[in-house]
């Protein structure tokens, strides 16, 4: 008899918890194994993508009016870093920086970036930090200012609650002076359904990835031709949901455990929460932030939110 190797506890213990409820869930952190980061950085060079290009273009027109608010010898500190491309934007500018500290949960992924930025950055200190954003993140008090960089409307993937936490820990960081954070403004139902269903299938890709995933490192025998990926508009709550839809009733096992899908059944793995100015304001209010600037493009589909303690 096979003995079955567990390679990720962690991982384990989220989806028998996550798969065991009415409407079974994974928390989308779960995407960004070495795999599934390189899926999204191709998510985001399609064309119907228009988050990361309309966020490059606010970042390259307006990045001297952001640079007003890093403070001369800031660490700057990038929540969910991925491969730092619009980082390099600010890098470029920025060239008074104590420190660059990319977070990001994929390792692998986080240590090929950190050694590609500290080629093209000799003079830069980069300081790597592999950990889930959405924890608490321990920073030690190094006598100089902060600033908090997270793009990309990587915010929108947390509930309400977890994004409230989320800025209220930031918050609470040693010398933290603002907390750049880039936000997907709500427009119409197509745009953003096509923006998480590529006709090109890569987003289906990345979702279904994590089935793979889960047969990988917990012993899982999910076939991955048996689901398909669902991206819906809910209107009520703001956001775009990606499912992935059981086709036929079918049976997975985990660790011993059996979990039933009925046909049609779902998992839910992200949620992509839209913003409007207001109402992105008012949530960093609740957590102890004002909005100090708000850029936007032409066309206010994206917006880049500049927080301050002040």
């Amino acid at each position: 008899m096979d003995t079955l190797v567990i390679r990720n506890p962690e991982l384990l213990a989220a989806a028998l918890r996550g798969l065991s409820l009415p409407q079974k869930r994974m928390e989308p952190k779960w995407f960004y194994d070495a795999q599934g980061s390189a899926l999204f950085e191709r998510i985001t060079d399609l064309p119907e993508y228009y988050p990361t290009r309309t966020e490059i273009g606010i970042l390259t027109a307006e990045v001297d009016r952001l640079a007003a608010h890093v403070p001369e010898g800031a660490e700057l500190v990038e929540l969910g870093s991925g491969a730092s491309v619009k980082t390099r934007l600010l890098l470029d500018h920025l060239t008074g920086l104590s420190a660059y500290v990319p977070v990001d949960i994929s390792a692998e992924f986080l240590a090929r970036t950190a050694g590609r930025l500290s080629a093209t950055y000799p003079d830069l200190p980069i300081h790597p930090v592999v950990a889930d954003f959405t924890l608490p993140l321990t920073l030690a008090d190094e006598g100089h200012p902060r600033v908090a960089f997270f793009p990309g409307s990587t915010i929108g993937n947390l509930d309400r609650d977890g994004a409230l936490a989320l800025m209220r820990s930031v918050r609470r960081w040693p010398g933290v002076e603002s907390f750049i954070v880039g936000i997907d403004l709500i427009k119409d139902e197509a745009t953003l359904v096509r923006a998480y269903d590529d006709a090109a299938g890569v987003t289906a890709a990345f979702n279904l990835n994590l089935l793979h995933r889960m047969n990988r490192e917990i012993g899982a025998d999910f076939e991955p031709d048996r689901f398909a990926h669902l991206a819906r508009w809910n209107a009520e709550d703001a956001r775009i949901e990606m499912h992935l839809v059981s086709r036929e009733d079918q049976t997975v096992r985990i660790a011993g455990r059996l979990f039933r899908f009925a046909a049609g059944e779902t998992i839910h793995t992200e949620n992509s929460h839209k913003f409007s100015r207001g109402s992105f304001a008012a949530m960093g209010r609740e957590a102890g932030w004002n909005l100090r600037d708000f850029l936007t493009d032409r066309e206010e589909k994206f917006g880049i939110a500049v927080l301050g303690r002040d």
